[in-house]
């Protein structure tokens, strides 16, 4: 029996998070880390993958701490997507990334307001994922990611585009 090509019609489960400041500013990084020199350099909220039986609202809170040092308890939990949200790679990069197993990622995404101190933003953390970050007004967002990422990006404000609008 034959098996599915690599990364045919697979998405690695994942998590997204906008975490907004006080002046309804979102933070991005710039990342230092990929395997394919398209990605470094590139601009993008915090994310990461689904561990096996974490829910998603557990590692969107790990991973905002893995990639930023801003600990759950500096943050409020304001929404989540109710819907997975996809995006395909290009496929030139679908066999350089994840070993080729996966055609892109599906991602639940959170929205969170941070209530800590900003100085608890530490992006030197273990396994650095991002080289600087800024706080970025949401109308330069879109066009600040990678054009892969862009529809993502847009779906992802207008899921919360609600909650922004009451913040």
């Amino acid at each position: 029996m034959r098996g599915k090509p690599k990364g045919e019609g697979v998405y690695r489960p994942c998590v997204g998070i906008a975490v907004f400041n006080h002046e309804g500013r979102v933070f991005v990084g710039r990342r230092r880390v990929g395997a394919n020199g398209n990605l470094r350099h590139s601009w993008q909220m915090p994310q990461g993958g689904i561990d096996p039986g974490e829910a998603p609202r557990a590692a969107a809170l790990r991973e905002l701490e893995e990639e930023t040092g801003v600990p759950a308890s500096a943050v409020e939990v304001l929404a989540e997507t109710p819907d997975w949200i996809t995006y395909d790679l290009p496929a030139e990069l679908v066999p350089k990334l994840w070993k080729g197993r996966f055609r892109g990622q599906k991602q639940r995404w959170f929205l969170l307001r941070l209530v800590g101190d900003e100085a608890l933003i530490d992006i030197a953390t273990a396994h650095p994922e991002f080289s600087d970050w800024v706080w970025m007004p949401p109308d330069r967002l879109v066009a600040a990611i990678v054009p892969f990422k862009r529809d993502l990006y847009a779906a992802v404000l207008a899921a919360f585009a609600a909650e922004l609008g009451r913040q």
